[in-house]
């Protein structure tokens, strides 16, 4: 009997799964705090060591300097099919440097599962190493694979605030883009929410508490007011939260506050909801007309939503995850990534490509490594799809 293509590609994956496993965990070795610019330069060297040693060297490379964030590489290997993907993905995390020192390895599942841990490990250095291997397994294959472009950036985690740039014109020439972020719990990702961390400052008049309490125009009780009302623009209903996560302010306990500030985080499911949270944060009034309200409305990133052209491609992810023995799911969630700035443009990207694990940005953080093997062969059968063009 003849055995598919697909199932040939299954089987390769999971005999090269300790080797896979092995990648990522030297990966994880390799501690990338977003903030921390000499660990980041040394991190995407070994990224980049580590890709050529499983595919060779690319046919073009360019890393872009992040200034304070950390640099983007883009590495580009020319297929044998017409067809152009982009392979996304960062490799930043949020765990300090020097986590890794006294990370306990999560025990096994309730169903005697293996976990695998590390900083990083789930969100989002399995996902990497993955699409790393997914396209060798393609090549290897024999059938035509299209030209990808591997983007590896530094500064995910804190707003993608240097790379975005880069991964809209990488994003622009391919015909689709693929987020090696984790999956939610094995489906991928085709909604999330926009973004936004807005600094609220209010300036008062300072005055002395005691002497003349009068006199002052406290910014702290305006700001106070202003958070209140803040909270109240919320709408969970329409997936819209609203939270103030740091407030500063004043000088002194016996001094009337002349000036105070507040971060707020704001998640966003539609532009309509967007626009919405503009306006009523805008028209808020605090009580003491002496107080100045200021608002720095810093969207960081826009909703995402399964748009026209992400439905040809999740229907292709569907086709070859079926044709690997199993049913793809997808779904929406309220963490952001760079697939929203992709699917603001139109273009064709699905996100949540990468491990089967939980517990982003905490201490548990893990992957479950039977999963591993499954999710390179769907991404390299994937690929194998877009040796062609997608057609809408």
């Amino acid at each position: 009997m003849t055995t598919s293509p697909a199932a040939t590609l299954t089987a390769r994956a999971q005999d090269v799964a300790s080797e896979t496993v092995a990648d990522i965990l030297a990966l994880v070795r390799h501690e990338t705090s977003s903030y921390d610019l000499p660990a980041l330069a040394s991190g995407l060297d070994f990224l980049r060591d580590l890709t050529v040693h499983r595919l060779g060297r690319p046919d073009h490379e360019r890393r872009h300097p992040g200034g304070e964030c950390g640099d983007t590489l883009t590495l580009t290997y020319t297929g044998t099919g017409a067809g152009h993907v982009a392979l996304v993905g960062h490799y930043d995390t949020v765990w300090p440097t020097g986590t890794l020192a006294d990370w306990q390895q999560p025990e096994a599942s309730h169903d005697g599962r293996e976990r695998l841990g590390g900083p990083g490990i789930f969100d989002m250095k399995a996902g990497l190493v993955q699409g790393i291997w997914a396209l060798k397994l393609a090549r290897e294959s024999g059938a035509p694979v299209p030209t990808v472009t591997f983007l590896f950036n530094g500064d995910e985690e804190i707003g993608s605030l240097s790379s975005r740039p880069v991964i809209e014109e990488v994003a622009q020439r391919a015909d689709a883009t693929l987020v090696l972020e984790p999956t939610a719990r094995g489906a991928v990702k085709t909604a999330r929410k926009g973004t936004g961390i807005f600094q609220v400052t209010a300036t008062g008049i300072e005055s002395h508490a005691g002497l003349a309490p009068q006199d002052g125009a406290s910014a702290i009780t305006a700001l106070a007011e202003f958070v209140v009302a803040a909270a109240a623009v919320a709408a969970p209903d329409k997936g819209t939260t609203i939270n103030t996560g740091l407030i500063k302010g004043g000088s002194g306990v016996n001094v009337v506050a002349g000036r105070a500030t507040a971060g707020i985080d704001i998640r966003v499911s539609s532009e309509a909801e967007q626009q919405r949270v503009d306006e009523a944060l805008d028209a808020i009034e605090v009580s003491d007309p002496r107080v100045r309200i200021e608002i720095d409305h810093a969207w960081n990133r826009p909703p995402m939503t399964l748009n026209a052209a992400s439905r040809p491609l999740l229907g292709l992810a569907r086709e070859t995850a079926r044709a690997q023995g199993r049913e793809l799911r997808d779904a929406a969630v309220g963490g952001a990534s760079d697939a929203n700035f992709v699917a603001a443009l139109g273009l064709p990207v699905l996100c949540g490509m990468g491990a089967v694990g939980d517990g982003a940005r905490a201490q548990g953080e893990f992957i479950h490594p039977d999963t591993v093997p499954a999710q390179t062969a769907l991404v390299a059968g994937l690929l194998g799809r877009l040796a062609h063009p997608l057609q809408g």
